[in-house]
């Protein structure tokens, strides 16, 4: 606890946001579990499907860390309703929606939209990340920093369906 009061704490100034980015990230993640599960069902590739369904329990996974790095800092964890995720999550169904009918473009464009979520996730990591290195919050750093290598294996997997399967026209 002695690290939360600011006198004790290098770069102090960051703490506050800090913990509401990782709120917005706790909320982003308990969205993005509907998302995926949605992304799934929709998905025609069985690779594609099983990467989506590996990224939900990854994504379980994920909102445990952020809950442990919530009480290494002493604190419970708490999310807010995370607008990015909201309006990114709208547009993976929204894209759903629009190419439900065309099977040889839908998994491309589920792709597309997953990316923009992975992208997303990569960013809010890699600014906490940074936060607590900073802050010296050696356990947060060390939780996040795992799952933000996590998600950044999750993109690299979605490009290399995308050009192995979705992007060339041969779906499973």
């Amino acid at each position: 606890m002695a690290q939360m009061k600011e006198g004790n704490m290098p770069n102090a100034h960051l703490h506050e946001l800090f913990i509401d980015e990782l709120k917005d990230i706790l909320g982003a993640e308990r969205q993005l579990l509907k998302g995926l599960k949605k992304m799934s069902a929709a998905a025609g590739s069985e690779k594609l499907k099983e990467a989506f369904n590996t990224h939900y329990q990854q994504t379980e996974g994920h909102i445990q860390r952020l809950k442990d790095v919530f009480s290494s800092l002493g604190l419970t964890a708490r999310g807010k309703k995370c607008k990015a995720m909201e309006g990114l999550l709208a547009e993976a169904d929204e894209i759903i929606e629009d190419f439900q009918d065309s099977p040889e473009v839908l998994d491309a464009a589920l792709i597309a939209a997953a990316q923009k979520v992975e992208h997303y996730e990569i960013a809010s990591y890699g600014c906490v990340v940074t936060y607590a290195k900073l802050m010296d919050h050696s356990e947060a750093k060390e939780l996040l920093g795992q799952t933000l290598a996590e998600e950044k294996e999750t993109d690299v997997l979605l490009t290399e369906i995308a050009m192995n399967e979705a992007n060339v026209g041969e779906t499973v």
